[in-house]
């Protein structure tokens, strides 16, 4: 018997969403400010995942060409209807799009639903008698509103909402801080399963009705019980091909995100299901560390997080702080080199990292890992550099830098003081070394006791610390995450270019 432990990805998909189609499972997270935006993995097993696509490669509101921390692309669900995915996504302070195609791995469409701000968290339903439903939640930071869960009929195609929405479920006192709804309908009843009482320290409810109008029942289906999967959050029901039911859901590891759970899930007698396992028969689940996996002998894929840069596109594990810009780099102008271009901010504020729409980005798949970097760089004018290093509400990166005709390896501290969508942050020099040479190695060591660690190399063999312990920190909404930037630190426009040759991480 083939078993699986929790969690199944040690990574930063927060708020999943999953569906199958025939034998095939998909799922689909938030993203924020990271752009392209709304991943798309697939599975064969529930365990096994690997990264396809995504929903949204740029978002078309010029707020967007500059990193929005906190804003972008929220909670989304994915649905397949009539032979087409859609995929409903809120932008928290534009209001909620749907992204749609017939092909998973193609290019999907992208519609405003509605312009609402504070709207979160939608999800579809079709019903039995023809009409379209869309639940949600609110953000209270824009809404005023919190605690209560709504539901909106919309046109089948998902092009406009119709009438108002009306509130099915206000849990100000049962189900404090009620979000992530996700709806669904099996043996005549509407179920909407959301996470309530906070991301780190909530449960798992679900309401049910006959009419999806309501009124509702409510229960709490899954808690932390005497388990130390904190939260446990936002997710959705699966159910494979054999009609067993399954769900997944993310756990809050804090300094490196939103982690991914899969548990057993079943129903009573009387019709309400229980996530995880009764464990003490209170008729409440708890997470499993570990379960009879879903199905035997399919691909064990995996999400990586190396890169050779040996081709034409940048491979799908990359993300940047902002709207993509092709102008940002290149792949084709040194072969087997990722060139990325000593831009300054062209937002006119100071080059840091916290404000840098060129810094590329990717999701940790571990909990501890060493990166290391070759780069050459190639500098027009002073303050040209190239760096890796980490990001999050404070933050630490080594760089290879010109000044004066002459090269240094420099190291900073960062640290975010507003965590507004624009944000302010500061950054401190805590090392410069001259160096004979135009490259470097450049290495970041991540500890499982959330520490990292800064060195470089000139020959590739003797490598040099930098004397300073970085604490890991998420950043809004989002884990940590390992990064490549070049720029100009006096963020004045210039012709220089780094070529990274490789991001190994192991």
């Amino acid at each position: 018997m083939a078993m699986y432990s929790n969690p199944i990805i040690y990574a930063d998909y927060s708020d999943p969403d999953p569906i199958r189609v025939g034998d095939d499972y998909y799922m689909v997270a938030s993203s924020f400010t990271y752009l392209p935006g709304v991943p798309i993995l697939h599975s064969r097993d529930l365990v096994h995942w690997e990264l396809i696509n995504y929903a949204v490669h740029s978002l078309p509101f010029e707020k967007y060409s500059s990193p929005s921390h906190g804003s972008g692309t929220w909670a989304p669900s994915i649905r397949y209807h009539n032979g087409e995915f859609f995929i409903f996504i809120p932008l928290v302070d534009e209001g909620i799009m749907v992204a749609r195609s017939k092909d998973i791995r193609g290019r999907f469409s992208l519609s405003m639903l509605t312009h609402t701000k504070g709207w979160i968290d939608p999800c579809p339903i079709w019903t039995d008698d023809g009409k379209a439903y869309m639940v949600f939640a609110f953000a209270y930071s824009r809404s005023g509103k919190k605690n209560v869960i709504a539901l909106i009929e919309i046109d089948n195609e998902c092009t406009r909402t119709i009438g108002e929405y009306s509130i099915i479920f206000d849990g100000t006192e049962i189900a404090p801080t009620a979000e992530g709804p996700k709806a669904y309908s099996k043996d005549g009843y509407y179920y909407v399963l959301f996470p309530a009482g906070g991301v780190a320290t909530g449960w798992q409810s679900c309401i049910r009705s006959r009419d999806i109008h309501g009124p509702y029942e409510y229960r709490v289906v899954m808690h932390q019980g005497s388990t130390d999967i904190n939260g446990p959050h936002q997710g959705g029901w699966i159910t494979d091909s054999s009609g067993a039911s399954w769900f997944i859901h993310f756990q809050d590891v804090f300094e490196l995100g939103r982690i991914i759970h899969l548990q057993p899930m079943e129903f009573t007698e009387d019709g309400w299901p229980i996530i995880g396992i009764d464990a003490d028969g209170d008729g409440i689940g708890e997470p499993v560390s570990s379960w009879k996996s879903p199905v035997e002998n399919a691909p064990c894929y995996s999400i990586p997080m190396s890169d050779e840069f040996n081709g034409r596109e940048l491979s799908l594990q990359w993300q940047w702080q902002a709207n993509p810009d092709k102008d940002n780099y290149s792949l084709s102008e040194r072969d087997g080199f990722l060139r990325l271009f000593c831009r300054e901010n062209k937002a006119g504020r100071e080059n840091l990292l916290w404000y840098a729409a060129n810094a590329l980005t990717e999701i940790p798949q571990s909990k501890c890992f060493t990166i290391d970097s070759y780069v050459e760089l190639s500098a027009e004018e002073d303050g040209d550099f190239a760096s890796i290093g980490m990001i999050g509400h404070s933050y630490g990166y080594i760089a290879i830098a010109s000044e004066c005709g002459r090269y240094f390896i420099k190291a900073y501290a960062g640290n975010v003081i507003e965590t507004t969508y624009e944000g302010k942050a500061e950054e401190t020099l805590l090392y410069s070394a001259e160096i004979a040479s135009h490259s470097a190695f450049l290495r970041v060591e991540v500890t499982e006791d959330k520490k990292y660690f800064l060195s470089y190399s000139i020959d590739g063999n003797e490598y040099m610390k930098i004397d300073h312990c970085f604490a890991l920190a998420r950043a809004t909404w989002t884990g940590a995450k390992p990064m490549l930037w070049a720029g100009n630190r006096n963020s004045i426009k210039s012709r220089g270019y780094a070529d990274f040759d490789y991001f190994r991480v192991k």
